[in-house]
């Protein structure tokens, strides 16, 4: 939209119909324009559809603003984000949230919604601020173009927006052979390509494109990839090592990472918003599992030496990242992993050196996901990182530990903020796994623990159930977290189920395989722990079959302890 013609619109003329058309009755300056709103249908379909609004103010400086218009049909906002929104009848207003209530002349603002209608999808034809009607532009076809608005086939801010989210016909119909498993069996959640059979398909699983061929089948219009196979895979977790020796980034590069971006680019599948998940676990441990930390392994110390994680995200990224519609997003981690000072701006750190190798930009960064098969609660509400008790703060209990974060939101939030700080763009989004994040069912506590001490009230506060925060193996008493979700909290751009439910951590006792699977004690329920979880029992489920492989006693588990409940 040409910022020249928004200068000059004072009012609006709208048809009814989706294409509404605006004509400028006269030519003013821009003082006497108080505000102007630039509203767009992004995307339609036969019940709904997803707007985007931009309010730039042209007035006075404001510490606060309020956006209402009206409907003429029966248009009801069901979601938004960066606004909060409310409707009454056929009126809506849109105030601002905390973070994003100031707005200086000349500033603009965005913020977004979805919404369910019946019949015709009218434009609104005024729109308010503070009580003052602004001029309007409806999106439709600019006599006046700019050569940098966005073009067709640019990648939009949040690819789940608005989208129907694919799922995955291989996990659903093992959930819905589950007693029970149909509540949940049409969610969406990721395809794993977790070693280069995979992509063309193996063990009975459906191929990589084969489920983008699916994808187009159900109408869907986003896809979730786990892109995980670099050399010398996951360093510090036996039971999910990898087919690549540590040297192997040649066959990563040739043998796995070229086939996929070739299938993904195929031009079927350009209105297809593919998103990545990028080398789960890797980076992250160049940090926190290397050199004199107690925490340190053999193999995490030869992956930073030999500089093959970096070069295989930056190859990934940079492979992937040229088709128009992939949404790269690295992983980051969790909170009871980063969020301590020693991890939080080193990670960011790495991450930008993976961001940047073999060719790669940070402009091949889409975002970041957070929690991908991990279970840190999403929100702790019972107990606050600036809490103290018998005077002591929170950070001194034996669960934080000293973290700065307590939850994943929080941590994600902040993370995305560091991110940023280290060179990433400013408009990078997160993702939260929240598949096994749940932690329902009679356990979850109803309010904060005794303030008898730091660790009585966080201890019998705390959703998150597990005997320490490292511990991450087919976790005991784990249940299903929210549904997935476009949008869900600022900074982050959804909610997903990346690890889907039911597929093992790993193998409680030793499985040969051909996957170059390894038995990691973190998933024997008999262990005692290690420096990284303090020495804690692993808190895994018994009777595990190896990672990726269904383990119904974990499904069954996680739906009864999912919350919100099933």
């Amino acid at each position: 939209m040409s910022r020249k013609r928004i200068a000059l619109l004072a009012a609006l003329a709208l048809t009814t119909g989706a294409g509404g058309t605006a004509a400028a009755v006269s030519d003013v300056g821009p003082a006497a324009i108080p505000c102007s709103v630039d509203y767009k249908v992004q995307n339609q379909w036969g019940s709904g559809f997803t707007a985007a609004v931009t309010l730039t103010n042209h007035g006075a400086a404001k510490g606060g603003w309020s956006v209402n218009w009206s409907y003429t049909g029966n248009q009801k906002v069901t979601q938004g984000w960066n606004a909060k929104i409310s409707q009454s009848g056929s009126a809506v207003t849109a105030a601002n949230e905390s973070y994003n209530g100031s707005l200086a002349t000349g500033a603009s603002v965005s913020f977004g919604f979805n919404a369910s209608y019946d019949g015709t999808n009218a434009l609104p034809a005024t729109f308010k601020l503070n009580g003052v009607t602004c001029n309007v532009d409806d999106g439709g076809g600019d006599p006046d173009p700019d050569p940098t608005d966005p073009q067709p086939g640019t990648r939009v801010d949040n690819p789940y927006a608005g989208a129907k989210v694919y799922v995955n016909p291989d996990w659903s119909k093992n959930a819905a052979a589950e007693p029970g498993g149909s509540r949940i069996a049409n969610q969406p959640t990721a395809v794993w390509l977790d070693r280069t059979a995979a992509i063309n398909g193996a063990n009975g699983k459906m191929g990589l494109r084969a489920h983008l061929d699916a994808a187009l089948a159900q109408g869907a219009g986003v896809i979730q990839v786990v892109i995980y196979n670099l050399p010398g895979r996951d360093c510090s977790a036996l039971a999910s090592n990898g087919e690549l020796g540590p040297t192997e980034i040649d066959k990563y590069k040739t043998q796995y990472i070229d086939p996929i971006a070739a299938i993904m680019g195929d031009s079927k599948y350009a209105n297809l918003r593919i998103v990545t998940t990028v080398e789960i676990d890797s980076l992250p441990n160049l940090v926190t599992n290397t050199g004199s930390r107690p925490t340190a392994t053999p193999q995490c110390d030869v992956m930073k030496a030999n500089g093959n994680y970096v070069k295989g995200v930056g190859y990934a990224l940079n492979k992937l990242g040229a088709v128009p519609n992939v949404y790269n997003y690295v992983d980051a981690g969790h909170h009871g992993w980063i969020g301590w000072d020693d991890n939080f701006a080193a990670t960011a750190q790495i991450l930008k050196e993976g961001a940047t190798a073999e060719g790669s930009t940070v402009d091949k960064v889409h975002g970041f996901i957070t929690n991908t098969a991990n279970y840190s609660a999403l929100k702790e509400e019972n107990f606050k990182i600036g809490d103290t008790v018998a005077g002591k703060s929170v950070r001194e209990s034996k669960w934080v530990d000293w973290n700065r974060y307590t939850d994943e939101v929080s941590y994600a939030q902040a993370f995305r903020n560091q991110l940023v700080t280290a060179g990433f763009k400013s408009d990078i989004g997160m993702l939260i796994d929240t598949s096994r994040n749940g932690w329902g069912g009679a356990a979850r506590p109803a309010g904060p623990g005794p303030q008898t001490s730091v660790d009585t009230y966080v201890d019998g506060g705390r959703y998150d159930r597990r005997i320490h925060v490292g511990n991450w193996c087919n976790q005991s008493g784990a249940g299903l977290g929210e549904r997935p979700k476009a949008a869900p909290e600022a900074g982050i751009d959804a909610y997903v189920w990346v690890k889907p439910p039911g597929e093992s951590d790993g193998a409680s006792k030793e499985i040969p395989n051909d996957e170059g699977k390894g038995f990691d004690r973190m998933c024997d329920p008999t262990y005692e722990g290690n420096p990284r979880n303090n020495y804690n029992k692993s808190g895994a489920l018994p009777d595990a079959p190896l990672s990726g492989n269904w383990f119904s006693a974990q499904f069954q588990e996680l739906m009864k302890n999912a919350h919100p409940a099933l």
